[in-house]
């Protein structure tokens, strides 16, 4: 039983890019030009709709793809991921509170006693 995967063909993926970068300038351009005539709102919602397309345009590239895939591969990873307890954090925390205050206590005995010898030493 044979099994063929199928490639998918990326064809002009630097123009796609620059498409990309056309209208992701062309957005900001726009933004800045009607600042004073247009609506917020309106203003925003062009930016949202140019935004979208413009990641369209971008996930169907080589590269794209590729990080599309590496986000969904990670979304399912952090579900495989088993989250500490309420009071599982609360113990680590209190763990990782007690061992900074006893090293801050160290270091402060440690800096105050060669201090000491220096100004033994020095005079």
């Amino acid at each position: 039983m044979s099994t063929k995967v199928e490639a998918r063909e990326f064809r002009l993926d630097g123009l796609k890019w620059l498409l990309v970068l056309l209208l992701v300038a062309g957005a900001a351009f726009a933004n800045s030009y009607y600042a004073g005539d247009v609506a917020l709102l309106y203003r925003v919602l062009v930016l949202l709709a140019v935004g979208l397309l413009a990641c369209f345009v971008a996930v169907n590239t080589a590269k794209g793809h590729s990080f599309w895939s590496l986000m969904k591969a990670a979304q399912l990873e952090v579900r495989k991921v088993v989250w500490p307890t309420r009071k599982e954090t609360h113990q680590t925390t209190l763990m990782v509170i007690v061992v900074v205050i006893i090293m801050a206590v160290i270091l402060w005995g440690l800096d105050t006693l060669l201090g000491w010898l220096a100004s033994l030493i020095i005079g």
